[in-house]
């Protein structure tokens, strides 16, 4: 079966967001004040060919924890979905 997983990787919140403070800043540039405390992070999209959800589940967890987020500085989170 095929997967796709949408994975979200974000910095961890106890941690300096140098992109995200620049991007806060220039939008009060811009005279958009309203908006603040923006974090950015990556957004991954990847298809799965395993023989269940669970074994697809896995398979994304254990790309998360060894190549794809830093667990030192980052979180992750993602779905499963049947493709």
């Amino acid at each position: 079966m095929k997967f796709r997983a949408e994975i979200d990787v974000m910095p961890h919140k106890a941690l300096l967001d140098p992109q995200g403070k620049t991007v806060t800043h220039s939008l009060k540039n811009i005279d958009l004040s309203a908006i603040d405390n923006v974090r950015i992070g990556k957004h991954i999209t990847l298809e799965v060919d395993a023989d269940s959800k669970d074994a697809a589940n896995e398979m994304v967890d254990t790309a998360c924890k060894k190549l794809l987020a830093n667990p030192i500085m980052e979180g992750y989170e993602f779905e499963l979905f049947e493709a």
